[in-house]
């Protein structure tokens, strides 16, 4: 599993970091950004809630 954030469509709303903040943070460009591009299956359930909450869907999990 990999996580990405589409910085072209990320606000910085920071939904993912109060979800995932193992996973995400909102960096000085008001951006979110990925902290473990290939996470274990321990972070598979928040990985895909964060995927869910994001309010401009900017955030996708690609299966290796």
């Amino acid at each position: 599993m990999r996580v990405v954030v589409d910085q072209d469509r990320c606000e910085g709303h920071s939904k993912c970091t109060e979800i995932a903040s193992q996973l995400f943070e909102v960096r000085d460009d008001d951006l979110s950004h990925v902290l473990i591009d290939s996470p274990g299956e321990e972070l598979r359930e928040q990985a895909e809630r964060a995927v869910r909450m994001c309010p401009r869907q900017a955030i996708s999990i690609e299966v290796d």
